[in-house]
């Protein structure tokens, strides 16, 4: 059985391509979705070798439902189906498998279906792709037991490198991802300031600078007492 989740904003485009997959006699949908969160809800809990994932979607969009993805241990295929082609580059980028443009057809969609039966039969351990710079995310992911935990980025407080992690503290307590701090200043230049060479803090988290008698200037955080 090939296990499959539908991943659309709009029920009847999920209802189109079901009545698609029917021809597919051991492929099984096991699950639909309307954003991305529910997605990766959905993958951690239904185990899907299939993800077909539109892009344009409220709250999280398919571009950075499949780069969260990409950070599981063995994650789905995914086939992206959008009604825009303008994201073909970014979703190879995303490693999708294949990329359909609404009104899906029925030869293409077998044809996707085929490359995601090869996917699955030899799927490698990967590492995650870079995510595009030109579109910060909405949440970053942190790695726990082979499943993920979201932290929405409105969420953070700041951001400490600690070796080859960075150690992000938020508002439910800390997690450690593997991404770089500067690439995190990179993406995210627009909420974040660096404070120290080891640490980045959100803007809207400073609540004043104070000079202590060496010299040296400190930020006072609004919820911690010192990063």
């Amino acid at each position: 059985m090939f296990r499959t989740v539908l991943v659309d904003d709009e029920p009847l485009a999920r209802q189109r391509l079901r009545s698609l997959l029917a021809a597919h006699a051991d492929l099984h949908v096991v699950g639909e979705a309307g954003n991305g969160r529910q997605a990766l809800d959905a993958v951690q809990s239904l185990h899907p070798d299939l993800l077909l994932l539109d892009i344009a979607m409220p709250e999280m969009d398919g571009l950075e439902t499949a780069h969260h993805l990409a950070r599981l241990e063995q994650p789905p295929a995914i086939v992206f189906c959008t009604a825009y082609d303008e994201h073909a580059l970014s979703a190879f980028e995303a490693a999708a498998v294949d990329y359909l443009v609404k009104p899906v057809r029925a030869e293409r969609l077998a044809s996707a279906i085929e490359r995601a039966r090869r996917y699955v039969a030899s799927r490698p351990a990967q590492a995650a792709p870079e995510m595009p710079r030109n579109q910060p995310r909405s949440h970053l992911s942190a790695r726990l037991r082979g499943s993920l935990r979201l932290i929405p980025i409105g969420d953070i407080r700041y951001l400490q490198a600690d070796e080859k992690y960075v150690v992000v503290h938020h508002a439910r307590g800390e997690d450690l991802i593997e991404e770089s701090l500067k690439s995190l200043e990179t993406e995210f230049a627009e909420r974040f300031v660096r404070i120290h060479r080891n640490c980045l803090v959100a803007r809207d988290e400073i609540a004043e600078l104070r000079r202590s008698p060496d010299g040296s200037v400190h930020a006072v955080l609004r919820h911690v007492d010192a990063p």
